[in-house]
This record gives C-alpha cells, sequence and structure tokens, in this order.
C-alpha cells in the first residue's frame, strides 16, 4: 500500500491493468449491484438542478423511477446514491446499441452541463471507502471486467493511469503528481511491483 496525506491506496491500483471494453462488457457497472452510484451530499442536490437537462437522454423507465423515487435515495448502508430502474439499472442510464450509457455523462459530452458524472462513476472500477482519518483507495474486481482487464493488459495500462482523469477530479493535480512519482520510484526498487 501507498500512502498520501489522508489516503492508504491499494497496490492494485498499480499492478492492475485495466481499460473499459464497452463492446464486452456492455456496460454492465451501470446495471449490476445491490445499489446505485454512491454520491456526495453536492452530487445529489446537483442532480436534482440538472434533471430537465438529463431527462433528455434518459429512458422513459429511469424518468418514472426519479419521479417515483426522487432525484437520490439513502440505500440500506445509509449512503446517497443514485436510485434504479426496478432494482436493476441506475435510473440516469439510457441503452445504446445494447450498451449501458450514462445520460449525465451524455448531457456532458454534449455541453448541456458541466458536471461529468458522479465521482464513484468516473473512478469505477476503484471505490473509496472514507474512514475517521484517512480514505481507503481500492481496486473492486468484478468478473464481468476481465475484457477490461486483457485490454488493459494488452496495452500496458495501469489502473491508476486509467482513471488518471478521476483521480485528479477527487484529490487534485498535486496528489497524483505524488502518486504518479512514487510508482515510478517503486518500479525501479526490488520488483515491489511483482510482489
Amino acid at each position: 500500500m501507498l500512502q498520501i496525506g489522508n489516503t492508504i491506496i491499494s497496490n492494485d491500483l498499480i499492478r492492475q491493468r485495466f481499460s473499459c471494453n464497452l463492446e464486452c462488457c456492455k456496460g454492465v457497472c451501470c446495471v449490476k449491484g445491490d445499489s446505485g452510484a454512491p454520491l456526495a451530499q453536492e452530487e445529489a442536490e446537483l442532480l436534482e438542478s440538472i434533471f430537465d437537462k438529463l431527462s433528455l437522454y434518459m429512458s422513459e423507465d429511469g424518468i418514472k423511477a426519479i419521479e417515483k423515487d426522487g432525484f437520490f435515495i439513502i440505500d440500506t448502508d445509509n449512503d446517497l446514491v443514485t436510485p434504479l430502474i426496478k432494482g436493476k439499472e441506475c435510473a440516469y442510464t439510457f441503452f445504446d446499441n445494447d450498451i449501458a450509457r450514462c445520460a449525465i455523462e451524455k448531457a456532458y459530452l454534449e455541453n448541456k452541463i458541466n458536471f461529468r458524472k458522479p465521482v464513484s462513476c468516473h473512478l469505477y472500477p476503484v471505490r473509496i471507502k472514507k474512514y475517521k482519518n484517512f480514505d481507503a483507495v481500492n481496486y473492486e474486481k468484478w468478473d464481468e471486467c476481465n475484457s477490461s482487464i486483457s485490454f488493459g493488459e494488452k496495452n500496458n495500462i495501469p489502473l491508476y493511469i486509467f482513471v488518471k482523469e478521476a483521480l485528479i477530479r477527487k484529490y487534485g493535480d498535486d496528489w497524483f503528481e505524488q502518486l504518479d512519482y512514487a510508482v515510478r520510484h517503486l518500479e525501479c526498487s526490488d520488483n515491489y511491483l511483482e510482489k
């Protein structure tokens, strides 16, 4: 593990090769799970304020789920999350040629809003667990992502590089530069990354 400030970073972020392969996984991370995407309080409030723009990209079922459950809900772990459609995909998901995609991100990419998507989604498959004095930054492995592992290995993309933009969004440029510096120095010492 590495420590940078108040974050403890799993070695998996350095060792694991990863690059999303939507053609194979079909965006399963937007569909599978027992809860919606984790949200920060400010993200939850923002979803409400931009909903009129998001609804242009959402499915009819997604809009109905929001009307029924709200823009966000509190799950069984007492966390703020996006609502689900009938216990399955995120309410903000739409399908494009059988691939689950994010209505929030589509609105962002089409310059309708300046919020890309919840940081938890942007970071995936990296998950952050908050503790009293630190954040644990971990890799969450899913069998459904095996094609993304193969794709990352083929192109030699470390997980922390794949989620670079999201890590910078969450912790800032200086934090990421410290992580990258540490990784480059670890690669030179005692086969650290092979352990």
